[in-house]
């Protein structure tokens, strides 16, 4: 994934986890006002904060972005670290050729078989308006030793950082 210099200083934390982990759930919000989500490939975190990727035209997530004030929900775990960040956006496709063309990547022709020219193949852009992370930066060796100690003492262990940041 390709990610740039930040405008806002305080997102290149959030960029570089989510450059880490790559793949979020998006979380969109059907016609009868459920929640649904679905995982994505985050391609690109640009510089303003929006986070790009590929989707098709006829999916079902292109009209609940639509339809319901664009309001999204990004999750991105990486368990093994510990490590978890949350962007609460908006979202909104994007028919951008060029964008496609900067973005496009081999792997993008396993969902695109016609490639970047496939007429389904369009982009949802989220820009964050808030995240929320949390950073282990322990070794899970570390993690388990503190939740031992926690159990026996009785006091929550401190298992990272965890910030929100807004843009």
């Amino acid at each position: 994934m390709e990610t740039k210099p930040q405008n806002n200083k305080q997102l290149e934390k959030i960029r570089d986890m989510i450059e880490d982990i790559r793949i979020a759930m998006l979380t969109t919000v059907d016609e009868q006002g459920n929640l649904v989500s679905r995982p994505m490939a985050a391609l690109q975190v640009d510089e303003e904060g929006t986070i790009w990727f590929f989707t098709k035209r006829t999916s079902p997530k292109v009209d609940q972005v639509e339809s319901n004030t664009s309001r999204v929900n990004l999750a991105f775990a990486d368990v093994g670290d510990a490590n978890y960040v949350s962007v609460s956006g908006t979202a909104q496709e994007l028919d951008d050729r060029a964008k496609v063309e900067e973005l496009w990547n081999p792997q993008a022709k396993v969902w695109f078989p016609k490639g970047k020219d496939d007429p389904e193949l369009i982009l949802l852009k989220v820009h964050i308006n808030m995240a929320e992370y949390w950073d282990s930066n322990d070794s899970m060796m570390v993690r388990l030793v503190q939740q031992a100690a926690a159990a026996i003492t009785g006091k929550p262990p401190k298992m990272g950082e965890n910030e929100k940041v807004y843009n």
